[in-house]
Parts: structure tokens; C-alpha cells; sequence
């Protein structure tokens, strides 16, 4: 077949390297002037290795993702640092990556507390049943099974942040159990940065005779007057037999409005979150215990989410000697945020490095780069696996598959894998059928 992919992402690469593998001729279009997607990165002259804009990790669970880099014979270049993550509370900092540093946070209490937080833990990760816990939310299930003290003092704070006030009551249970179940202490990268591994891969791909056209946004996707897909660009118009769409949902209802209502709705009315990171080249480690991810709460004055010290999980050798923080947070696209320049974000920011080492000053920064998409975090209601829109849209030929359609899993380039590979299942057995 001719085929199509919109998207250069982690799932349209994978996807394309599927399907050409069974002889199919791809043409793959991408709108930015790279390869990667959200997980794609920048790199300054004097580093070896890039910085993610939207920073990203593999779990030692990732078996799409994992799976596919073995099958490529790249698994040498696969590392797995195991950084350490940390809890506020009472202005300190305490290390929460493990079941007994878990048991030895002080923001749990004692007695009954940590064993009720350590039992429900247990139950999570043992159940496979995600479908009875959707139909709660976070809020409700944690407080009646976890406890009060528990939930406000571990997941209410990183619910809250991820997902804003207006949706952190209203997220599914569901969502936590894939979080819990899936994840490592384990974090794992791939050697010269996540851009390095998406430029190999489509180094690859363009070997096998794939068509990667950079610079070059899909303006329209039609069924044809053939039999067969009609993709618009700003000067031309090419015949496919099936397209493979991997970008939002929002996208996807601007790109093909020939979509029937029903499914157009659904696109439509489901909601996400955008994110803003900002990140810094500073002179010397912020941290002095060498922590790696700072779960910072909202409620505590914090103006974002999470700290994450790069180099205390790489190297700061890779970039030149450079020290990298990311300061992120998951936001409504009409926050301020989404206004705001680089400068004004900085002195937001930045007052709060101080709380993590108050030697910390402003002259410390040697570089900041801002990153914002109005994508980047699905937000999964009560009884949500009703509104994920199939993979195999009404138009025939025509296929999506994004982040919004991974659930009950959270977003990641693992999940990108795996979608995509449904996705090529469901193109193979659509051409077969006809």
C-alpha cells in the first residue's frame, strides 16, 4: 500500500517502520523541522548530548518501547540510572522512591497511616482490574481506602498539580493504578539524549525508502473520489490508500472535518492539559544531596510541578560541564503561562531554587530555554474508557492514534509504541478485508 502517516513522532517513526517492513511505501509528513515529537530535544555547541524540551524517561517496564530498541540491535546504547525523587514536607525535602524511604516520610505519620499507604499499594500494583476502578475518582477511592492523612499527604499533592484544581477531583482511579502499576525507581535514557535516539531512527527509515517531508503540515485529509485517503499540504494534494494520524485530537478534527458529527464530537469533548518547562544551564548542582526529582506542591507557594536536576541523573559531562534543570508544570492553555515571556517566567521561576539551596543566585543561569504545547496531558474522567475514539475512524483508510487513546496507560513514548503497533495491526487487516 501507499500510506501516509501524519506525524513524526515516537509513534508515527514506529509506525512507519512496521508497516515498511511489510513492503508498504511511506510517506511520512511532520510540521516542526524535526523528528521526535514531544520527545524531541535541542543541544547547545559545546554538549555531546541533547536536553529533552519536554523532559522524558523510559521505566524498566517499557516493554514496546524496550522491545522495539532490541529489536533494532540498539539495546547497548540504553542506560538506566536510578536518580532519586523527593517529597516536601515542612520545608525539607525527603526521599520517596522506595517502599521503605516511603516508610520512613515523615509526612505519613505513623501506625496506621504508612500501613494503610503500604496495603494499598500492594493491592494496586497485585490487581490488573483497571475497569472496577475507573468508575471512582482518585480523590474518592484514596480517601476511603488510604486514608485521609495518606492521600493529602502523598497523592492529593501530585493529583492537584498534575491536573490543576478545575480536574483533580474528577481523574479516575484508573489513571493512578497505571501510574503505580507501571513504573520503576529505574529511569532509563538512551545514550546522546531521546533526539538521538528519534534522528536514528529515522536515519533508518529514510535507508528503507521512507519519505520523511519535514517543514510540511497537513492542511486537510479527505476521503478521495478514488477509493483511497487525499492529503492536502499548502501545494499539494497526494493519493494514499490509508493515512495513519498521530497528532492531537483538536488536529485531527481540523485536518479531516469530513469525519462523521458523532465521532468529530468525541474528538472534541475530550480534554487535556498543555505544559510549559523551562529549563536552565546553571555554573554549578543545585542540589546538595544530589536529588534528581522534586515533587514540589502548589499548596507549599511552589509556581510549578516538578524540579528535575538532569545532571544529577546524567552526567553534567555530557553538556560541556553545564549543571541542567527543568522546572514544569501541566496547565490549562489559557493560564498566564501560555503568555508569558522567557523573562518574566525566569523570575517566576527562579525564587524557588532558592528554597532547594538558598547559596542559590540568579547569576548562576548561564542559559534558559522555554518550551510550551498546548498538548501534553489527557485528562481521564469517571467511566472514561467509553469516550477513548476507536483507532479506525469511520472514513475508510483513514486511522488515528495519539496519546488521548493509550488509556488507562499515561502518555509516554512506551504507550506511543504500542499504539502505533495497533494501529499497523488494524491497517493490515483493513487491507486484507478488502
Amino acid at each position: 500500500m501507499k500510506i501516509a502517516i501524519v506525524g513524526a513522532g515516537i509513534a508515527g517513526l514506529s509506525a512507519a517502520y512496521r508497516l515498511c517492513k511489510q513492503g508498504h511505501q511511506i510517506t511520512i509528513f511532520e510540521a516542526a523541522g524535526y523528528v521526535g515529537g514531544l520527545a524531541a530535544g535541542f543541544k547547545e555547541s559545546h554538549w555531546d548530548w541533547s536536553v529533552e524540551r519536554f523532559y522524558h524517561h523510559w521505566f524498566q517496564s517499557d516493554s514496546a518501547i524496550l522491545g522495539l530498541i532490541d529489536e533494532l540491535g540498539w539495546s547497548d546504547q540504553v542506560l538506566f540510572p536510578r536518580p532519586v525523587t523527593v517529597m516536601f514536607h515542612k520545608d525539607k525535602f525527603y526521599p520517596f522512591d522506595s517502599i521503605p524511604s516511603a516508610l520512613l516520610y515523615p509526612g505519613l505519620g505513623w501506625g496506621i497511616n504508612k500501613s494503610r499507604f503500604g496495603l494499598v499499594n500492594m493491592a494496586i500494583r497485585f490487581t490488573n482490574n483497571w475497569r472496577a476502578l475507573e468508575k471512582f475518582t482518585v480523590d474518592e477511592w484514596m480517601r476511603k481506602y488510604a486514608g485521609v492523612k495518606a492521600y493529602e499527604a502523598v497523592w492529593e499533592p501530585m493529583v492537584i498539580g498534575k491536573f490543576g484544581e478545575r480536574y483533580a477531583r474528577q481523574v479516575n482511579m484508573a489513571w493512578m493504578w497505571a501510574r503505580l502499576k507501571a513504573r520503576t525507581p529505574r529511569l532509563g535514557t538512551f545514550t546522546g539524549g531521546f533526539q538521538a535516539f528519534s534522528d536514528k531512527l529515522a536515519s533508518l527509515l529514510r535507508l528503507k525508502g521512507v519519505q520523511i517531508l519535514l517543514n510540511t503540515p497537513v492542511q486537510q485529509i479527505r476521503k478521495s473520489s478514488e477509493q483511497g485517503i487525499l492529503v492536502t499540504t499548502s501545494d499539494r494534494n497526494l493519493q494514499f490508500d490509508q493515512c495513519l494520524v498521530t497528532s492531537s485530537p483538536s488536529l485531527m478534527a481540523r485536518m479531516a472535518p469530513d469525519l462523521p458529527k458523532e465521532y468529530l464530537e468525541g474528538l472534541l469533548n475530550l480534554k487535556s492539559l498543555g505544559a510549559v518547562v523551562l529549563t536552565l544551564a546553571i555554573k554549578q548542582q543545585l542540589s546538595k544531596e544530589g536529588y534528581y526529582w522534586f515533587n514540589l506542591p502548589k499548596k507549599a507557594g511552589f509556581p510549578f510541578l516538578a524540579l528535575v536536576e538532569h545532571t544529577n541523573y546524567l552526567s553534567p559531562d555530557y553538556f560541556g560541564g553545564d549543571h541542567i534543570l527543568y522546572c514544569g508544570d501541566y496547565l490549562e492553555t489559557d493560564h498566564e503561562y501560555f503568555q508569558l515571556s522567557q523573562d518574566e517566567i525566569i523570575q517566576r521561576f527562579t525564587p524557588s531554587l532558592q528554597r532547594i539551596n538558598p547559596d542559590f543566585k540568579p547569576d548562576w543561569i548561564k542559559n534558559a530555554w522555554l518550551y510550551r504545547t498546548q498538548y501534553a496531558q489527557p485528562v481521564p474522567f469517571v467511566n472514561h474508557s467509553k469516550n477513548i475514539p476507536d483507532i479506525r475512524t469511520p472514513i475508510p483508510g483513514l486511522f488515528f492514534a495519539s496519546m488521548s487513546q493509550v488509556y488507562p496507560w499515561d502518555r509516554g513514548t512506551n504507550f506511543a509504541v504500542e499504539i502505533a503497533q495497533r494501529a499497523v495491526n488494524l491497517m493490515v487487516k483493513a487491507d486484507n478485508q478488502e
